[in-house]
């Protein structure tokens, strides 16, 4: 797995083309103040690692929304940071996993339209720790 973490002062998104013809078609646009934005290339050993690659993935947003001072994460499916790629049921079952245990651990936990190209808008401050990458 691939972990881009930015901290955005303001997140938002509008969702443009469909991606996989499993999902239903939205035409949603939403915007998040102070969120910590997960984007997440999940690969194909990911699915071997199972539910370690899904703890690990929620210890390091915590830890990243902890240095940023937020309680918002938004997890974004974001399949550019490497070759190779998990299955997208995989991809969707580890994201809905990880957002329901965030939630369960006190956080506004969110998830972006999955199988969807988005217009993004990222307004991240100049701070270090506002952009975070990670090879889990």
């Amino acid at each position: 797995m691939k972990l881009l973490m930015i901290y955005a002062e303001r997140f938002s998104y509008k969702t443009t083309l469909k991606t996989l013809d499993s999902e239903e078609d939205r035409n949603e646009e939403k915007a998040f103040e102070g969120a910590l934005v997960g984007f997440i290339h999940v690969e194909p050993q990911d699915e071997e690692r199972g539910s370690a690659v899904e703890t690990h993935l929620i210890k390091l947003l915590k830890w990243a929304a902890r240095k940023n001072e937020t309680q918002r994460i938004v997890l974004h499916s974001f399949a550019h940071l490497a070759e190779e790629k998990g299955s997208a049921e995989f991809t969707k079952k580890l994201l809905d996993g990880a957002q329901a245990r965030l939630v369960k651990s006190g956080y506004e936990a969110l998830q972006t339209p999955f199988g969807f190209f988005l217009d993004l808008h990222v307004d991240a401050p100049g701070h270090p720790l506002a952009r975070i990458f990670k090879s889990v």
